[in-house]
C-alpha cells in the first residue's frame, strides 16, 4: 500500500513539474511548481524524512513560491509565446521524451542486489566500508544530535558560504524585479 501511495505522489510530482515547464502563463507555472513542491514534501514524509518535508513546505512551497508569485505579479508578464513552433518543436519534444524513456527503462532494471554485485566486482570499490563510511558517520551523528542537528551542522558549517550566496542571489533577483517594474511605471 505504501509503495502505491509513493508512486501516486511521484506521478503527481512528474505531471505537475511537466505542467510547470509547459505552461505559457508565468502565474500558472508558479502554481504548478508549488504543487510539485507539495508532492515532493509528501514523498519525503513517505521516506520518513519528516523534518525535510516540513522544511520543503515552509521554505520552498511557502516562502519561495510566495516570493515568485510576488515577482510575477509585480512584473505583470501576461501570456508568453514560445520561439519553437511547428515540426521542429514536435521533433525536439519526441527526441527528448525518447531519451528520457530510455534512461528510465535502464534505471528500472536496477535493484539493490544488482548494485551491490556491481560494486563488489569493481576492483577499486571492493571494500563497501570505504564507500559508505560517510553515511555511517552521518547516521551516528543524526542519532547523537537529532535530525535537526544533523541537518544544521553541515548547513551552517560546511555549506554556509553557498547558503549565503543563494540568499544574496535571491535578494538580487527581487531588487532587479522591482527596478524593472518601476521602470515601466
Amino acid at each position: 500500500m505504501l509503495e502505491a501511495v509513493f508512486y501516486v505522489f511521484a506521478a503527481v510530482a512528474v505531471v505537475t513539474a511537466s505542467m510547470c515547464i509547459l505552461s505559457r502563463s508565468a502565474m500558472s507555472a508558479v502554481l504548478w511548481l508549488t504543487a510539485t513542491m507539495l508532492s515532493l514534501a509528501a514523498l519525503y514524509v513517505l521516506l520518513s524524512a519528516e523534518f525535510i518535508a516540513a522544511i520543503q513546505v515552509l521554505v520552498y512551497a511557502g516562502a519561495v513560491m510566495v516570493l515568485f508569485l510576488f515577482v510575477v505579479m509585480l512584473l505583470n508578464l501576461g501570456q508568453a509565446t514560445t520561439d519553437m513552433r511547428g515540426p521542429a518543436a514536435l521533433a525536439t519534444t519526441i527526441v527528448i521524451a525518447g531519451l528520457l524513456a530510455i534512461q528510465l527503462f535502464a534505471l528500472w532494471s536496477y535493484t539493490p542486489a544488482r548494485l551491490a554485485s556491481e560494486v563488489a566486482q569493481a576492483p577499486q570499490l571492493s571494500d563497501p566500508a570505504t564507500l559508505f563510511a560517510a553515511g555511517q558517520i552521518a547516521r551516528d551523528e543524526a542519532v547523537s544530535r537529532g535530525v535537526v542537528g544533523a541537518v544544521a551542522v553541515p548547513l551552517f558549517q560546511v555549506y554556509l558560504v553557498p547558503f549565503e550566496i543563494t540568499s544574496v542571489l535571491l535578494l538580487a533577483a527581487i531588487v532587479g524585479a522591482v527596478v524593472l517594474a518601476k521602470r515601466r511605471l
